[in-house]
């Protein structure tokens, strides 16, 4: 059986950065991540993560909501307003459902709720980091990609349609990613729940058709008799775009 060693040396010294300003959870995160064998740098507020990021080109960023000088939301945005790609995991606190939501459209991977423990997070780090690692898989960079009259910029989170803008979530994001990177191909349900979504126990896959009607609502020009995302009967979509 795989231990925690061993997939540390797996990660061939991933580089994650972690921005937390409560200094006993921070040296907590750090020495949890340095345990499984990433290097780990240590922000304690929004500029100081700006810089940092920028200097350290990490694999990684685990983002505090609430930080001094500039918030966790306001680092998020900016990461991404200059088409920085890193994956970025957000840590709010009980109760801060707004936060969740609003870091999930500032374009955040995922987020996970105080207190958590390090497995948890471990867990959704390595999730994200296949994501954003695997050949043509969601969260990867393709770059920029059009079909129809659809245009979208992957690096900047950016979308239109007919020359409108377009807002996706992250979610919709990954899922055209990884649709463009299997033009024509059939994939199932399961295949999108474990890419797209990253994580292990998912308890229905209506939860997929949940999330492709509403992404046919906003790229299709007829989203009841799609041209782009086709479903497959018993097996799954493919997209013809």
């Amino acid at each position: 059986m795989e231990n925690s060693g061993q997939r540390g040396e797996d990660l061939v010294r991933r580089r994650v950065l972690v921005v937390e300003d409560d200094q006993a959870m921070a040296v907590a995160l750090r020495d949890g991540f340095s345990y499984e064998g990433y290097e780990v740098a240590l922000a304690r507020d929004g500029f100081e993560a700006l810089t940092l990021a920028a200097r350290s080109a990490p694999d990684l960023v685990i983002l505090d909501v609430m930080l001094p000088k500039l918030s966790g939301l306001d680092v998020c945005r900016r990461l991404r307003a200059k088409g920085n790609p890193v994956p970025i995991i957000m840590l709010t606190a009980r109760g801060q459902e707004i936060d969740k939501v609003v870091g999930l459209k500032c374009g955040a991977d995922d987020y996970v709720t105080k207190p958590f423990s390090f497995m948890e997070l471990l867990a959704r780090a390595e999730a994200v980091l296949r994501r954003a690692g695997g050949s043509g898989a969601a969260g990867g960079d393709p770059g920029t990609a059009s079909f129809g009259d659809v245009s979208i910029d992957f690096r900047c989170h950016e979308a239109s349609k007919g020359g409108k803008a377009l807002e996706l979530t992250p979610r919709e994001f990954r899922l055209l990613a990884f649709f463009l990177g299997r033009r024509g191909q059939v994939v199932t349900r399961q295949q999108l729940l474990d890419v797209v979504w990253g994580y292990d126990t998912i308890p229905v896959t209506r939860t997929v058709d949940t999330h492709i009607a509403k992404l046919r609502k906003k790229i299709e020009d007829d989203p009841g008799d799609p041209r782009y995302i086709l479903t497959v009967h018993r097996l799954g979509y493919k997209f013809t775009g």
